[in-house]
This record gives structure tokens, sequence and C-alpha cells, in this order.
């Protein structure tokens, strides 16, 4: 295998058969040891995490194949913390999408002196900003990504529309266990011309509450997958 590409949370590799193999790690975005999946630098290292991540992954895609949500996943080995899916080309240099159910995070940090932490943001607020360390992951509008030749506006509404969608059955899902999804975080690249959902949907890119407190992502996968 040759890796093509090394992340923050996990590296990639090309396979012969023309897909690629994802490699989950156990580092998670965060601040001063605290986890924070609004968080653009690894800030902590917690052990196990990427298979459970995995795992997390493995149960949503399929959730999402079974409501006829196309994505990249193909399959998994679990006890190697390896994913094998479609190859998809991202968007510029890579593009995060966010989809906000609650005010809080970064998002407080950017509009606190307009609401409050902890305000329900109706229908879910979809933002996306530039993987760009350097530049802190800026944020970037629909039509900016059209300018700038990124991606069409059809597109932009295409990956709306998915973020929308697949944001309400992981929230679903989650509720029916008693969980409460605030923010999640989701990657998008295209492939054959059509928008898909890529890379993962993991506990580590997740904020979720319980009884009032967040969940920290090791104990949100095991409430996710011990149902």
């Amino acid at each position: 295998m040759k890796k093509i590409y090394e992340g923050k949370t996990k590296d990639v590799y090309s396979l012969d058969n023309g897909n690629v193999m994802l490699k989950f790690k156990d580092d998670c975005t965060g601040k001063d040891g605290v986890f924070d999946p609004g968080e653009n630098a690894v800030g902590l290292t917690i052990e196990g995490i990427g298979k459970a991540n995995l795992q997390t992954s493995v149960l949503y895609f399929e959730l999402l194949k079974k409501a006829g949500v196309k994505t990249h996943y193909v399959s998994a080995d679990v006890e190697n913390a390896t994913m094998e899916v479609l190859p998809g080309k991202v968007f510029g240099h890579g593009l995060e999408v966010i989809c906000r159910l609650v005010a809080t995070g970064s998002f407080i940090r950017r509009y606190g002196e307009y609401i409050e932490d902890g305000t329900p943001l109706e229908g879910g607020y979809v933002e996306c900003t530039f993987k760009n360390d350097a530049k802190g992951d800026p944020l970037v509008t629909g039509e900016g990504l059209a300018a700038l030749g990124v991606m069409s506006l059809e597109m932009f509404e295409s990956m709306k529309e998915q973020t929308l969608k697949i944001t309400k059955i992981v929230a679903d899902d989650l509720k029916s266990i008693g969980l409460d999804l605030w923010d999640i975080k989701f990657e998008f690249g295209y492939n054959d011309g059509e928008v898909i959902l890529i890379d993962e949907i993991a506990s580590g890119n997740m904020r979720v509450y319980k009884d009032g407190k967040i969940v920290d992502p090791v104990e949100l996968t095991k409430l996710i997958l011990n149902r």
C-alpha cells in the first residue's frame, strides 16, 4: 500500500483495486488536553479511540445505506482499525462541513454577542470551513466556493441537503438512546461527478450531551455500540 495522505486522526492509503484504505488513529482534535471537535489541531490521544471511531462509523454508514444515502463506505476491518472506501476527490484542498443543532463551541466564540451558549438552532445550521491549520480553518460560503471554482452552487446545495438529512438520521438515532446531538462534522467529496459523504461518522467528530453534560468520545462510543 502507498500512503497518500497523513491526517490528524487517520492516514490514507491507495489500494491495488483502485479503492482507498483509511487507517484510524488514536488522536483527537482539541486544545490543552481537552477534546473539542471544533478545534483544528490534535489536542490529545485516547487509547482505543481509533478503533472506536471506526465501529461508530460502520454503524452509521450502514444506517445511511438503509436510508438510501450514498457514501464512500465499502467495508471495514475493525480489529486493524481500517476501512475500505471508494475513491472520492476532495473539494479544493479539503473542506469540512459542520451541522449545528445547538449554538456552542467555536460558533459562540464567533457570535456570542448575538446568541447564548446552548441555544437551539432550529432546523440545523450548516457551515463550511477550508481545511487549513495555518489559517485556522477559515469559514467559506456556498457563493464563495463557487466563486473560487471549488464547487458549483448546485453541488453546494446537494451537499447541504445531504448534511441536514444525515444529521437528522444520526440525531434521531442518538435521541433513541437518551443522547442529544449538538453538532457534528462531515467531509464530502465527489465520485463520478456525484457529491457523496466521505471520511467518517465518528464520536470524535460530534458533540453530544447526556443529562446536560457533554459525553467524551470513548464513553459516547460505548453508549452508541452497547445499547
